[in-house]
């Protein structure tokens, strides 16, 4: 499966500012397939280390950290001697190993010469051990799940997508590839962006095949939590992350606390909150209440909505069934909205590797999410069908004037006073908003 940041890892490749790089990322995104995929397009060798449940390797980072010694010693595991320029060295696993975590420190400083990826889920990261994390000293990248482009190149839409991206922003797309893509973008609010899930959607096109391995990935998270957490967070780690969808269905979606369970307060959650953000397992989008620069100093930490890492995640979450979805059904209308919404979140976060904020006024008007391209604070409202009423978006142009907002839907593309992209597109908001 072709991932885009393969061209950054290129780039990595050929920086002279090259340092050993961590490619971080929710359990089960692709990342080991990545790398492996990287090295064998790139290099002459790769050599392939993974941490977990590996104590004989663990015991060649104990000690010294001596880089010569290391290079020499895991070469010797390889069975092939590691070479400066043509060998990949990929840590997998890495969090399971503190000491090699710090090694990170020496071969920047030390070997630099050498090529060495690691891959490691972002809560493990995130609690190694302080004096084991090489700060400073290490590259970093994040892998997601599969955005909808990514799904496109997946269900072999090569030609498809070198016209999606060529095609002049102004352009409308003939209407035979329109109805191709919303079913397309229908598909993808089953599967989502999970890699494993995608694949075996391809190879089997058994709704039950994809389900199970969807529910395998919610069941490996939930173990994450039983793993990394204390005792006394698992029960509220596992409240949280499993009750997003009912908190997303809601008219007003903000996220109440006291609806995890009842009584339960804000101050007893949030500590178990951050570690599901950390775990990059949940999106935290805030309020504002002016859409100033800088958009983070105008942010309600106490205010805000969760969405889910993948779509297809949640609609699996919500017990929501596929047929409903294909199908278009009124029975699933209101959370159709939900979906979409989570849809176009994660898109944003792909594009601009950055969470966006949302806007709220005195309780009549809200707009889905506010971002901050350039000099430019974009208004962004989203809507599942082809309906583009507006409201809260009206409010929000009349009061703030913005240079740019944003409507996108199931519509065509519409290139007036308001900027109107079809869900399927929303991948190409970058293109959209040079123009």
């Amino acid at each position: 499966m072709k991932r885009n940041l393969i061209n950054e890892l290129v780039s990595w490749k050929q920086s002279p500012r090259r340092k050993p790089l961590i490619l971080k990322g929710v359990r089960q995104c692709g990342k080991t397939y990545l790398l492996n995929q990287f090295g064998a397009e790139h290099y002459e060798d790769v050599a392939y280390f993974n941490f977990e449940g590996n104590e004989v390797l663990q015991a060649h980072f104990e000690g010294d950290l001596d880089v010569n010694r290391i290079i020499m010693e895991l070469g010797v595991l390889h069975k092939k001697a590691i070479k400066v320029d043509t060998t990949l060295m990929i840590f997998d696993e890495i969090q399971f190993c503190n000491r090699a975590l710090t090694s990170l420190k020496y071969f920047c400083e030390n070997a630099p010469q050498y090529h060495i990826v690691c891959a490691g889920s972002l809560l493990g990261i995130a609690l190694s051990k302080p004096l084991s994390f090489p700060v400073g000293k290490v590259d970093f990248m994040t892998l997601r799940p599969m955005n909808f482009f990514e799904f496109l190149l997946a269900n072999g839409e090569e030609l498809l997508c070198d016209y999606l991206t060529q095609i002049p922003s102004k352009e409308k797309i003939s209407s035979a590839f329109a109805d191709k893509l919303e079913n397309y973008l229908k598909t993808y609010y089953i599967t989502g962006g999970m890699p494993e899930a995608v694949g075996v959607w391809l190879a089997t096109h058994d709704l039950k095949q994809l389900e199970m391995v969807q529910q395998r990935i919610l069941d490996s998270y939930e173990l994450d939590f039983a793993k990394y957490a204390p005792a006394n967070e698992f029960p509220k780690l596992t409240a949280i992350w499993r009750s997003i969808p009912e908190q997303l269905a809601k008219e007003n979606s903000k996220y109440i606390f006291s609806q995890v369970k009842k009584g339960t307060r804000a101050k007893d959650l949030e500590d178990s909150l951050e570690w599901l953000m950390s775990a990059g397992l949940v999106y935290k989008v805030m309020k504002i209440e002016k859409p100033f620069m800088p958009l983070s100093a105008y942010a309600d930490q106490t205010y805000f909505k969760l969405y889910a890492v993948d779509v297809g995640l949640l609609r699996l979450m919500s017990k929501l069934p596929a047929s409903e979805i294909l199908s278009q059904s009124e029975a699933y209308r209101e959370f159709k909205g939900a979906l979409a919404e989570n849809f176009a979140l994660c898109e944003l976060i792909n594009l601009l590797q950055t969470t966006p904020f949302y806007w709220k006024s005195d309780n009549t008007a809200e707009v889905d999410f506010v971002i901050q391209y350039e000099s430019d604070i974009i208004p962004i409202e989203v809507k599942s069908n082809l309906s583009v009423r507006a409201k809260s978006l009206a409010q929000y142009k009349k009061k703030y004037e913005p240079r740019v907002s944003v409507i996108t839907s199931m519509k065509q593309l519409s290139v007036k006073d308001t900027l109107e992209i079809p869900l399927y597109l929303l991948w190409k908001l970058i293109d959209f908003l040079n123009k």
